[in-house]
């Protein structure tokens, strides 16, 4: 069916309306003919939203449409309520070479959550990319749609086939997804189960998001909640004891691979001295090695690193060395955030062989996302290549011990997660709330223009400010009951059901859902025209 004329000049809603127009549609009478309406509320919902078509006098027509359109179903579209949805893939459903393909930056995070909200059915976003997972938190007018732009956008900016990553993602919605941000910021989801890295992880998700426009009330309500659930799990089940975190899984894994003879004597070598470096510094010095190479850009953070760790031979070298220190090197940690790889297959081939204490093989563990190692180095005979997929030989040893913390830890989240739902639907009463306020005033300001008409000119501004005072208090004492009905802090699910009822039937009663749809239709046409 082809879109009516009341269209023509709207192109958005023109493609959208074509688009969707398929065989589950209903006709809607306009002023210009009739047009197909899908009977989707999420199909209607997301071809409204995105009708953003800048407006000249000559397209009145099309106000006329979109009035019909949103009177057409008033009450199923204000009931219905965007999704959350998780677009993921981690170590555990897809390998290191996608992922670094994949992993966003941390500067250029903001940047992902406005190309993210531009697209059609994404109201809000964020991105959390680490060493062991790559996943996009969004808020969707449509799963189905919302999914599919989401993973187009993640095929344009990383290369990959849309067909690859539907092979290797994992897609997760509202109340699942919160329990998995829920179970990642608690450690449950971490190749090393009760890590405490990826906490501080979700803490800088946040922190980034912070005035983002796009980071809206929805996603950083889930994220900042995540944080409490993580505190809260490692508090109260104490799941992080023992736990080895990926630094110190990567000094086990050296140290399996090397003859146990020589764990006191291999040359150390570690390539970036940020918060993971630090890490495996520390758990080297903890296994009894004393004496080590650290290359950074600046010696600073090396420095301050000798200082915290007294009695421990700490050299630093400029980056400039990294391929002279490496010759020396037995061992050679690479944690360094560089996008490209410092080692290939021409620079290792160079280098002399390792110690003879140790096989003459050199090991290079590299722990980073993107890869500082490339793959083609393990065809260098005297080179051995580990990256952090390798490492779950090292943890799968150590997760058998926190199992039954981890079923308390589940617990503590499922509670954490009927908490957030129940806020979230709470949210559902603050437009009702906003609108039968505004309602109200609308009411006081006539009848007390009436009144003051009625008193005359000459009266002077005392009793000007008693009457206006009188009529507020009244209708704030009018007020006083509905609006206690309309919070809830949902702690009690019975009392959640009753707001809500009560919710739907303010709704009603006073024709607040139209004024709403109003409201939200004007923003669309203005947002355009500024």
């Amino acid at each position: 069916m082809a879109v009516s004329n009341a269209f023509v000049g709207c192109p958005k809603l023109e493609t959208l309306l074509n688009h969707h127009t398929l065989s589950s549609t209903s006709t809607l009478q306009t002023p210009l003919g009739l047009i197909g309406v899908p009977r989707n509320n999420r199909t209607r919902r997301g071809l409204i939203h995105r009708a953003r078509c800048e407006l000249s006098p000559s397209e009145s027509a099309t106000i006329s449409a979109l009035e019909q359109l949103k009177n057409s179903a008033p009450d199923r579209y204000t009931k219905e309520r965007s999704s959350i949805v998780v677009i993921g893939l981690s170590i555990h459903t897809a390998p290191v070479e996608m992922r670094e393909k994949l992993a966003i930056p941390e500067a250029e995070w903001p940047r992902a959550i406005g190309e993210l909200c531009g697209l059609n059915h994404i109201e809000e976003a964020a991105v959390l990319s680490t060493c062991n997972r790559m996943e996009i938190y969004v808020l969707a007018l449509s799963q189905h749609r919302g999914v599919k732009e989401v993973t187009e956008w993640m095929s344009k900016t990383s290369g990959i086939p849309v067909s690859e990553i539907c092979q290797h993602r994992f897609l997760l919605y509202n109340k699942d997804a919160t329990q998995h941000i829920f179970e990642v910021s608690a450690g449950l989801d971490s190749l090393v189960l009760g890590e405490g890295q990826i906490l501080a992880q979700v803490k800088q998700v946040v922190k980034v998001g912070q005035g983002v426009n796009g980071f809206g009330r929805n996603i950083s309500g889930l994220f900042k909640h995540a944080i409490t659930v993580g505190k809260r799990v490692r508090t109260e089940t104490n799941i992080a004891a023992g736990a080895v975190s990926v630094s110190s899984a990567a000094v086990e894994l050296a140290l399996m691979k090397l003859p146990e003879s020589s764990h006191a004597s291999a040359r150390m070598l570690i390539i970036g001295a940020g918060k993971m470096g630090k890490l495996v510094i520390k758990h080297l010095v903890a296994k009894g090695c004393n004496k080590m190479v650290v290359v950074n850009r600046s010696e600073e953070r090396v420095t301050a690193i000798r200082e915290e760790i007294p009695g421990v031979e700490i050299t630093y070298r400029p980056l400039d060395e990294m391929l002279a220190s490496a010759a020396e090197a037995d061992v050679v940690f690479t944690s360094t955030a560089s996008e490209s790889p410092l080692f290939l297959k021409e620079h290792v081939e160079t280098l002399p062989p390792a110690s003879p204490e140790i096989g003459g093989v050199r090991l290079f563990v590299d722990i980073s996302v993107p890869r500082n190692v490339g793959s083609c180095v393990n065809e260098v005979e005297t080179a051995r290549v580990y990256n952090v997929d390798d490492l779950k030989e090292v943890v799968a040893a150590n997760k058998e011990d926190r199992l039954r913390k981890a079923m308390e830890a589940q617990t503590i989240i499922a509670e954490e997660s009927n908490q957030f739902e129940a806020w979230r639907d709470s949210l559902e009463t603050v437009p009702t709330i906003k609108k039968l306020r505004a309602y109200a005033e609308r009411i006081r300001m006539a009848e007390l223009e009436k009144c003051m008409s009625k008193m005359g000119d000459d009266i002077n501004k005392k009793t000007t400010r008693a009457v206006d005072d009188l009529s507020r208090g009244i209708v704030n004492r009018f007020l006083h009951g509905p609006m206690q009905h309309l919070r809830c802090d949902g702690s009690d699910s019975r009392t959640l059901s009753e707001t809500l009822e009560n919710m739907h039937a303010l709704n009603r009663m006073y024709g607040l859902e139209k004024d709403i749809l109003e409201e939200k239709l004007k923003a669309m046409t203005s947002g355009q025209q500024k």
